[in-house]
């Protein structure tokens, strides 16, 4: 009787591995999706492997996530000069050898705001990830009005950027941020140079200082490239349970986006999400609205999004910098 339930428990696993695999195929048949990066030009995929929860489990995790990344179609890889204290960076620099580095398209990104510093981390990013080039780097996590100002005035790090740019060292250049909508629109507004921004779209910030209200008509009334990040909130939205994986990715890349970076932890997960994003159908205005009606309902604003500013009189709080763990 106990060999019986073993074998019937086995068969029941390989039946359900037997359909992801058979799930995973169907999806590398349809290919994943590849979109344009705005006015850089770039042919993304519209899933990007986040750099920071790919090295959360180890450099050979993360190795073999990129490589199967790769196998499945992803085409860009994300990181930034904070993940893992500059570990990220250099897992993309091992991880890429041996020609594989000619074959996708990496962004960083650099979180100090004045020029000079800037060069020497973009300088010391280059010998990390073993590159001559960067393709898209990006002033990352601005997150108050005074850290726009520093980007754009007088030897701020935007000088550094087109700098970058212009001496072939980087391909494209973009900002960042999660915290303020009104920073994105200082940045984007402050300079005409810019050509990709990425910020949070999920199905909780229509809510609460809006990016996708505040900032992303803007951004593609300039041509510029949109990177949506957090479709999951960092996990709090499916940790509250207010949707599903599946129903956060279709969500976010049913907005006016170009391509979404998309964090994972194992190979499963990304296989997952390919899935997802290679199969799904876009989400209709009515099931828009109808979704956002639902969760405008439930825990809303920081409650769920703890990286944004807090409401006035609640108290300033710690402030979450990207690449932390929550």
């Amino acid at each position: 009787m106990k060999e019986i339930a073993m074998n019937r428990r086995s068969f029941i696993q390989g039946g359900a591995a037997a359909a992801a695999t058979a799930g995973l195929a169907a999806a590398a048949d349809a290919g994943l999706p590849v979109a344009t990066l705005g006015k850089t030009g770039l042919k993304v995929s519209r899933l990007i492997v986040g750099g920071y929860h790919m090295a959360v489990q180890g450099e050979e995790m993360a190795t073999r996530i990129i490589h199967r990344a790769m196998d499945l179609g992803v085409n860009f890889f994300d990181s930034a000069n904070n993940y893992h204290r500059g570990l990220s960076d250099e897992i993309y620099g091992r991880a890429l050898a041996g020609g594989r580095r000619q074959k996708v398209m990496i962004m960083t990104k650099c979180e100090v705001y004045s020029r000079d510093a800037a060069m020497k981390v973009l300088e010391a990013q280059l010998r990390k990830m073993k590159t001559d080039y960067i393709d898209l780097w990006q002033v990352h996590q601005v997150s108050e009005l005074s850290e726009a100002e520093q980007v754009l005035a007088p030897n701020g790090s935007l000088e550094a950027f087109v700098k970058a740019k212009k001496e072939g060292k980087v391909r494209h250049i973009g900002f960042t941020g999660h915290r303020d909508p009104q920073v994105h629109l200082k940045l984007l507004h402050g300079a005409d140079v810019w050509e990709t921004v990425q910020m949070p779209i999920n199905l909780i910030d229509p809510h609460y200082l809006s990016f996708i209200g505040n900032v992303l008509p803007g951004a593609r009334k300039k041509g510029l490239g949109v990177l949506a990040m957090k479709s999951n909130a960092m996990g709090s939205i499916g940790k509250n349970g207010v949707a599903k994986i599946e129903d956060c990715l279709r969500f976010t890349l049913s907005q006016d986006i170009d391509a979404l970076v998309s964090g994972v932890e194992t190979v499963e997960q990304l296989e997952a999400n390919v899935r997802t994003a290679s199969s799904m159908k876009r989400m209709t205005p009515d099931e828009i609205t109808s979704l956002l009606a639902k969760t405008k309902q439930g825990r809303t604003g920081v409650q769920i999004e703890n990286y944004k500013r807090p409401p006035a009189g609640a108290g300033l709080g710690r402030m979450h910098r990207d690449g932390e763990a929550g």
